[in-house]
């Protein structure tokens, strides 16, 4: 297995049991489009974990961006095969000689969703005001909004308007560096040239939703979704589906001037059980698996083999290294996760190499690095994280006070829900290596992942399991998580970003020192310099760097893996012949 998903890995496979099924989905029967393509047709994911919000500014997890990148759009976006950037409802840019002023040229006749927030219900034309207004909103206070640490610092006058708004008195004229040149044009200065600032505006936090909207809704934007993408919200019936239609007034066309999307609808289902999503899968019921539960990932590779001797109802198994990683959070502000001795001695006692083979199947590679994953240019593995070393890890718990685990107070590993079996695995084991390589008690508790993530983020929780996958292609998003100026002065204050309180002036020099280096080596060296003075502080427990695998039906089409599983239906098609076969 571990050689099977070394790289990107697309294979036929025949799974004899999934014989097709009761399908009743339309598979690009409607209309045959130039190009080969056809519309028509629904597809069909499931998801095990609810969302939680499917505002921009307050989508801190994958479920919620997902669903809402096919309703909303931004400035750029990034092609989902190679993730680079390209233009969206930005035609065009311009970049000063200095880097720090970029100039937008936006699309004419881009229309928002119709929806009863505007006086007619029709969508109106999109412009750079709107633009404005959403820009600003991520400088603004107010609890549904998650996102300033994207602009602050770096965008000229955002700190000062998130200051203006705690105050209640928001400047007039909102962020001083978001600025309409005219309905066509928006400018954006910076404080100091920042070289990844295209990747940063493909974030959710910066895609466009009229003011209609949220005067009309409020926070209940978390289900009310009024974009210009590709699909609009049909229905949303939380905990069970959600159906997005296809936008007839799409903007977009293909290289052979056909009219975007070709996909008739996409649903989002919500079956908490692996074993019962594969089922569906098996059944033809779902276009796509994303993950495989761990008992059955033996049996497909298996049936992966007899594939390669011949069959004749193939499906597709598509591999990739993930730009995530999986980790333990330790709450700094409190005992005993204070002492970084305490911090140091849980790391060594951890044998990730047993987890990733044994627990996970090989799936995925053992965190002993920092708490970037392997990144295209960026050199992981020369950052030294923590290998086994039980002996090392009694040596530091009795430095820190607790000789051979006694007198440590029992500690509750919060955990969440969904995910599949890995989770709870993974803390079983790690509850057995504390216990069996430092004498210590840890008890497990489960949570709704809303709960435990408000609880974390809160300070409420001391030791909990998370993850974090890129929101944009740069190990900075990565960094930004243990950044000391993301740390807010209330311990029960939320904190998404740095929600362990981590604050070391050596990290941040570097860190911020990188964030304003052009070169992208010289980057990338500052990146891994701070990363190592996270890893020497044990700022987290990394556990695994994950990998990305898919099951699609054989006749979904245009749809390729990416190791952010960046997901964009906008080009997706289901081939005729391929369904009839």
């Amino acid at each position: 297995m571990r050689k099977l998903v070394a790289g990107i890995t697309i294979v036929a496979v025949a799974l004899l049991a999934a014989c097709g099924g009761n399908n009743n989905n339309k598979h690009g029967n409607d209309k045959k489009a130039k190009g080969n393509v056809n519309y028509g047709g629904v597809f069909r994911v499931n998801e095990v974990s609810d969302f939680r919000s499917l505002y921009p500014l307050n989508i801190t997890e994958v479920v919620a961006h997902r669903i809402t990148n096919q309703v909303y759009e931004g400035l750029v976006k990034l092609n989902q095969e190679d993730l680079s950037v390209e233009p969206c409802l930005a035609e065009r840019w311009e970049i000063s000689d200095d880097a720090k002023t970029f100039t937008f040229f936006l699309r004419k006749g881009i229309k928002f969703h119709d929806n009863k927030c505007f006086p007619d219900g029709k969508g109106r034309e999109v412009t750079a005001h709107d633009f404005k207004y959403c820009l600003d909103k991520v400088c603004e206070a107010f609890p549904e909004n998650q996102m300033f640490w994207l602009f602050k610092d770096k965008v000229k006058g955002a700190n000062e308007y998130y200051a203006s708004t705690q105050n209640g008195k928001p400047l007039e004229g909102g962020v001083e560096g978001i600025q309409v040149i005219d309905d066509y044009t928006l400018k954006i200065e910076l404080n100091y040239p920042y070289a990844i600032f295209l990747k940063l505006l493909s974030h959710s936090a910066c895609w466009v939703y009229p003011k209609e909207a949220f005067d009309t809704y409020g926070v209940e934007m978390r289900v009310n979704c009024v974009g210009t993408g590709p699909f609009r919200v049909k229905n949303i019936k939380e905990g069970e589906a959600v159906v997005l239609e296809r936008n007839p007034e799409y903007w977009d066309v293909d290289e052979f001037g056909n009219q975007l999307p070709y996909l008739d609808a996409v649903k989002y289902t919500f079956i908490k059980e692996k074993k019962a999503e594969l089922l569906e899968f098996r059944k033809g019921n779902l276009e796509m698996v994303f993950r495989l539960p761990l008992e059955m990932i033996k049996d497909v590779v298996g049936e992966l083999e007899d594939a390669k001797k011949g069959g004749n109802i193939p499906f597709v198994m598509q591999v990739v290294p993930a730009m995530s990683v999986f980790y333990y959070g330790f709450q700094h502000k409190l005992d005993p996760f204070k002492d970084k001795n305490v911090r140091r001695a849980f790391n060594y006692a951890i044998d990730r190499e047993k987890i990733v083979t044994y627990t996970l199947q090989g799936e995925g590679r053992p965190g002993i690095h920092g708490i970037v994953p392997p990144f295209k240019g960026y050199d992981a593995e020369g950052v030294k994280g923590y290998t086994f070393d039980p002996e090392m890890a009694k040596e530091l718990l009795a430095e820190a006070g607790y000789p051979n685990g006694e007198g440590f107070p029992k500690i509750t590993l919060q955990i969440n829900s969904g995910g599949g079996d890995r989770n709870v695995q993974t803390a079983e084991v790690i509850q057995k290596m504390l216990k069996e390589n430092l004498n210590i008690d840890v008890e497990i508790e489960i949570l709704q992942f809303a709960q435990h993530l408000e609880k974390y983020e809160t300070g409420k929780a001391l030791f909990w399991r998370a993850g974090w996958v890129a929101d944009y292609p740069d190990p900075e998003n990565f960094l930004n998580l243990l950044y000391g100026k993301n740390v807010p002065e209330d311990l029960h204050e939320k904190a998404y970003m740095n929600p362990f309180r981590y604050q070391s002036a050596k990290f941040d020099s570097i860190f911020e020192l990188a964030l304003r280096t052009i070169d992208e080596q010289e980057r990338y060296e500052l990146f891994r310099q701070a990363d190592q003075v996270a890893m020497d502080d044990a700022a987290i427990m990394p556990i695994f760097y994950d990998e990305n695998t898919r099951l699609l039906q054989v006749y979904v089409k245009n749809f390729p893996a990416n190791a952010m599983e960046y997901r964009d239906f906008t080009r997706v098609f289901f081939d005729k012949e391929e369904n009839e076969n």
